[in-house]
C-alpha cells in the first residue's frame, strides 16, 4: 500500500453542510476502493492566488490516505465529474514525506489537546 496526500478546492458558494457532504463523498470513494483514511483536515474558506472559474475564494480540504495506485485514477475521475470541485492535486508520499506528515499530525494533535 502506498501513502498519498490530496488537496481539493471546493467552490465557495457551498454551505458548511455541503462541504462536509463533499468530504464524506470522497472519503467514501477512497474506502470503497480499498483505501484507508489516515487524516482529514478542512482548512476552510481561503483566498485563491488567482481566479479559478471566476471565483476568488474556495474551501480547501486536505486528505491523507493509503491505497493502491489504481485508487488514484478512480478518485481523480470523481473529482473531475463533481462540478463543486474547482481544483485538486494528489501525490504519492515518499518516506520523508511520510515522516513529516506523522510529525505534523502529532504536532496538530498536541496543539488541539492544549486548547
Amino acid at each position: 500500500m502506498n501513502s498519498y496526500e490530496t488537496v481539493f478546492i471546493a467552490t465557495p458558494v457551498l454551505s458548511d453542510l455541503q462541504v462536509k457532504e463533499l468530504v464524506d463523498k470522497f472519503q467514501g470513494v477512497i474506502t470503497e476502493n480499498g483505501g484507508q483514511i489516515v487524516n482529514v483536515e478542512e482548512w476552510g474558506l481561503k483566498k485563491l492566488e488567482y481566479p479559478i472559474q471566476k471565483k476568488t475564494t474556495g474551501f480547501y480540504v486536505f486528505l491523507e490516505f493509503t491505497g493502491e495506485g489504481s485508487l488514484i485514477e478512480t478518485l481523480e475521475t470523481q473529482y473531475r465529474r463533481d462540478e463543486r470541485v474547482i481544483r485538486f492535486l494528489t501525490f504519492k508520499q515518499d518516506k520523508y514525506a511520510q515522516e513529516y506528515a506523522a510529525k505534523r499530525r502529532a504536532k496538530l494533535a498536541h496543539k488541539t489537546t492544549e486548547e
